[in-house]
C-alpha cells in the first residue's frame, strides 16, 4: 500500500511537471480572441516586430494562399520590407477551441479594407500556451478574393 502511494505521488509530481505553463484557465478565450484580433494584425500593420517575435513561436510554420511554406524568420523579414498597409484590418473569429493539452485552434476570416474595396481571406491558427504565454507554431492561409458586394 505505501508503494501504490508512492508511485501515485510520483506519477502525479511527473505529469503537473510537463504540464508547467499549460494550464488552461478562464482567461485563455480572453487573452486568445485579443491575440488574434488585437495583437496580431497591428505586428503587420504598424511593422512591428518585436510584437510579432512575442507571437510566433520559434517553430513557427505558415502556408499562404498560394502554398508557400514559411517560416518565423521569413514572416519577420516580410513586414520589415512590407510598408504598403491597408487602411483598416479586423478579424472574424469563427471557431475558437482551447485543448486540454494546451493547445488552441483559432479560425476565421480576415477583412482587409483599402480605399473602397474589401478582400476576404480565411485562415487558420495553432497555438500552444508555453511556459504560461500563447505562441503560434502554425498558420494557413486560403481563399483570399475580394468580398462579395453587399
Amino acid at each position: 500500500m505505501k508503494y501504490a502511494f508512492i508511485i501515485l505521488l510520483i506519477t502525479n509530481v511527473c505529469c503537473s511537471n510537463n504540464n508547467q505553463g499549460k494550464m488552461i484557465n478562464e482567461g485563455d478565450e480572453k487573452s486568445l480572441r485579443y491575440l488574434k484580433e488585437v495583437e496580431w494584425p497591428k505586428a503587420y500593420h504598424e511593422q512591428d516586430t518585436l510584437l510579432l517575435d512575442r507571437l510566433l513561436g520559434e517553430d513557427f510554420q505558415m502556408i499562404d494562399a498560394e502554398g508557400n511554406w514559411t517560416d518565423k524568420k521569413f514572416e519577420m523579414n516580410w513586414i520589415k520590407q512590407h510598408t504598403d498597409r491597408p487602411d483598416s484590418f479586423h478579424y472574424e473569429i469563427k471557431r475558437l477551441q482551447i485543448l486540454e493539452n494546451g493547445t488552441a485552434i483559432i479560425a476565421g476570416t480576415g477583412h482587409i479594407f483599402n480605399d473602397t474595396t474589401e478582400t476576404i481571406y480565411q485562415s487558420s491558427n495553432y497555438l500552444e500556451k508555453r511556459d504560461g504565454i500563447w505562441k503560434a507554431f502554425s498558420s494557413h492561409v486560403s481563399g483570399v478574393k475580394p468580398a462579395p458586394a453587399k
